[in-house]
């Protein structure tokens, strides 16, 4: 049942002076389920999301980003959704999502809302209908429904894999209770794909669109922006372990080039509003040039910078990583942007407490080698032009979970072979607000996913105030960055000249970052007086000594 407010409402216009907002916005990410639980049931909700604005309205951000909070059975942590006009009671109720709309807008923030159109939930009232009706029912045309081959249909339409494992594809029942058509599926069997080629997907989707901003959200996140086309004919990849290929070829059911019709007829929706709405894509793509693409000046308005996340903490690829991205928005007219974790990615403090190991890893590491690349990583990330992404709880230096016990787990990747590493839940955990209490204060009923004991210390309670606190660090980096003129702003950086592992650049403005990569104390010429570090910097006599993976930001 889709629930409608009596009275919907459009927000006020912005003023001209906050045009172009989102292109050096700080943009924080909350997954709901994990931040604040304002009904005492273990599980994070909206009406807790609501009582935390002010902190961070305090911490200094722009825009919140809202993951998932539609109705949806919970196959895939709401990635699945059965009413995309609709608020799961998990999470409250519609009214409680205009209320906090409200409030953050009143508070100066700006609310960013996840948007699901890959795929729906199988109890999505189409596709329930499309089962029911059984073959040739018109619905199966709003999905990817074929016949199998083999003698008797047995075996999948193609070769295509799931991103979470095994066959994407699953074979459906008769209303008879014969064998039936296969449904398309490159997530979990419980998120069918949709066919956008056929007009009604398009259509609902640019109501969907209307829907929320009507409500006031400022902007969307586009959950798989480059997987809605599939190639004509669907063809064979012709081999197994295609998650491999991901992110180094062009598949056929990946960025193709008819989504950026989608996305152009998004854009003159958003235009037609007023206080400058934005739409932001997660699309994983071969290359920053071809993710260049999805932001062209008619679509939409960013792109996570994924090759930025994925990098190495190491000053030559860094650099490479931040030229190339630098370049390809460039002639785009678009920013860059820049983040280090989510929701779907080990944290980094945790990434960067050991050797490169990818984007998801199961061992701890070395915790205060993590934390403090991770400090120095974000003093870098703030200090390049373009918009930064924060995920909730790396402000406090939380790690990943990497001991979860295998019982408490709720990854739908997680038991599956050959797909999707299933360990996001380490990510996930619901973060610390108090030093005491069963749940440190995310909520009187204890919590979804169990904390360490040691997220006592790690408490917003335990780190205000204390100067040497990774909180407070944040909250130095992001006043400073709203002061200076020279961060957020612009298209490209002055690289300087600097040790081996050592980064060195500046900003027009007075500003210059340097970081020390490298395990060692370097000495380096003094750029000028130290704005932030995340380390003690000495100087003395025009030099200054770089501690171990330390960044300064320097004003001259």
């Amino acid at each position: 049942m889709t629930q409608y407010l009596a009275d919907a409402h459009h927000t006020a216009d912005r003023t001209a002076a906050c045009a172009d907002w989102w292109r050096d916005a700080v943009i924080y990410q909350v997954y709901p389920r994990s931040f604040a639980d304002g009904n005492g049931d273990g599980m994070g909700d909206l009406p807790g999301i609501r009582s935390r604005l002010p902190y961070l309205r305090e911490l200094g951000v722009d825009a919140v980003w809202l993951s998932p909070f539609y109705a949806s059975p919970q196959a895939d942590a709401g990635y699945d959704v059965a009413d995309y006009r609709a608020i799961d009671p998990m999470f409250g109720t519609l009214l409680d999502a205009d209320a906090l709309i409200r409030d953050a807008h009143d508070l100066g923030l700006r609310i960013i809302v996840d948007l699901v159109p890959n795929h729906s939930s199988d109890a999505h009232e189409w596709f329930k209908r499309a089962l029911e009706e059984g073959p040739g029912s018109a619905l199966r045309d709003r999905y990817h429904f074929r016949p199998g081959k083999g003698d008797s249909g047995e075996l999948p339409p193609n070769d295509w894999e799931s991103i979470f494992g095994g066959s994407a594809w699953t074979r459906t029942e008769n209303p008879d209770g014969t064998p039936g058509d296969w449904y398309l599926h490159l997530f979990a069997p419980e998120q069918p794909d949709f066919n956008w080629e056929h007009p009604a997907v398009a259509d609902e989707f640019r109501s969907i669109l209307r829907f929320w901003l009507d409500m006031g959200v400022d902007g969307f996140r586009i959950d798989v922006a480059h997987g809605l086309v599939k190639a004509a004919g669907l063809p064979d990849i012709g081999g197994s372990e295609q998650l491999k290929l991901l992110g180094n070829d062009v598949m056929p059911f990946f960025d193709q080039d008819g989504v950026h019709e989608i996305y152009r007829a998004w854009r003159k929706i958003l235009d037609e509003y007023p206080g400058d709405r934005i739409a932001v894509a997660e699309a994983w793509t071969p290359t920053v040039e071809r993710t260049a693409n999805y932001v062209r000046p008619d679509e939409l308005h960013q792109a996570f910078n994924f090759q930025y996340l994925g990098t190495h903490w190491d000053a030559a690829e860094l650099r490479r990583v931040i030229d190339v991205s630098l370049d390809a928005m460039r002639p785009v007219g678009a920013p860059a942007t820049w983040v280090l974790s989510n929701h779907d990615v080990t944290r980094h403090a945790t990434r960067f407490a050991g050797p490169p190991a990818g984007t998801q890893i199961r061992e701890a590491g070395d915790r205060e080698l993590g934390l403090r690349r991770a400090r120095a990583a974000t003093l870098l990330m703030l200090a390049l032009p373009g918009s930064a992404y924060l995920y909730q709880g790396e402000e406090l230096g939380l790690p990943d979970v990497t001991d979860l016990p295998d019982e408490v787990r709720q990854d739908p990747a997680f038991g599956r072979t050959e797909g999707q590493d299933g360990f996001r839940d380490g990510c996930r955990v619901p973060i610390p607000w108090t030093a005491e209490g069963s749940s440190y204060g995310f909520g009187a009923g204890g919590s979804w996913l169990p904390q360490p004991d040691s997220w006592a210390g790690l408490s917003v309670e335990a780190q205000t105030g204390d100067p040497d606190s990774t909180l407070e660090l944040y909250r130095s980096a992001l006043a400073a960055r709203r002061e200076h003129a020279a961060l957020g702003a612009g298209d490209a950086v002055e690289w300087l000249d600097a040790p081996e592992g050592v980064l060195a650049f500046r900003r027009d403005g007075g500003f210059v970052c340097t970081v020390n990569t490298t395990g060692t104390a370097v000495r380096i010429p003094a750029p000028g007086r130290v704005l932030l570090a995340n380390s003690v910097v000495r100087t003395a006599e025009g030099e200054a000594e770089l501690p171990a993976d330390t960044a300064v930001w320097w004003t001259v």
